[in-house]
């Protein structure tokens, strides 16, 4: 056990000394665990993930875990329930980062506690600011607003939802991320 922490320790002190400009790979086969914050500059790139803590129902005797949302998009998510005025419409305010970030909206929106068939998006996002008319007066809808980033680190870096297994990526042709594939896929599954 020892030894082990001393190669970790080494290989952390040797990533650190090295000049900025050298990149390299570290690969760590098992499992790793950072207690504190972990900065990343770059991408991450995961078989599968989730966030883990103590179950906020049951802290002293269950972990909850709950997964990432995943899409071939980069996608960012924002929602809330609004209240429609004396008009039965609402303006909802977003962050004021939300246009330097986001492109491409698209809404989600639903009445809650009663039908409000006439329900609209009356003004397209603009101006970190999009409005919902044809409600109730005094009514509540639920709303969801998406965006696809477009921010200059995004667009310089972009994500490439499918690539040729092969040289410059994680495995050969031929070869699987996960050695057990074959064993969890019907045999009609595409090879």
């Amino acid at each position: 056990m020892r030894n082990n922490k001393r190669l970790l320790y080494g290989l952390f002190a040797l990533a650190l000394a090295a000049p900025l400009a050298v990149f390299a790979t570290i690969t760590i086969t098992g499992g790793a665990k950072f207690t504190g914050n972990l900065a990343i500059v770059g991408s991450l790139t995961k078989g599968s993930g989730t966030f883990e803590i103590d179950d906020p129902a049951d802290p002293a005797n269950k972990i909850l875990f709950h997964s990432f949302v995943e899409s071939p998009d980069v996608m960012n998510i924002y929602d809330g329930v609004a209240t429609l005025d004396a008009s039965g419409q609402v303006v909802i305010t977003l962050p004021d980062y939300f246009d330097a970030l986001n492109d491409d909206v698209r809404y989600q929106f639903f009445p809650m506690g009663e039908a409000m068939p006439n329900l609209y998006i009356s003004q397209e996002e603009k101006n970190n600011q999009f409005a919902i008319a044809g409600g109730v007066p005094g009514g509540e809808v639920s709303w969801q607003i998406t965006g696809i980033r477009h921010d200059p680190y995004i667009l310089a870096n972009p994500i490439i939802p499918e690539v040729e297994k092969g040289p410059g990526q994680p495995v050969d042709k031929g070869q699987y991320i996960f050695p057990d594939y074959d064993k969890y896929v019907p045999a009609s599954a595409p090879q």
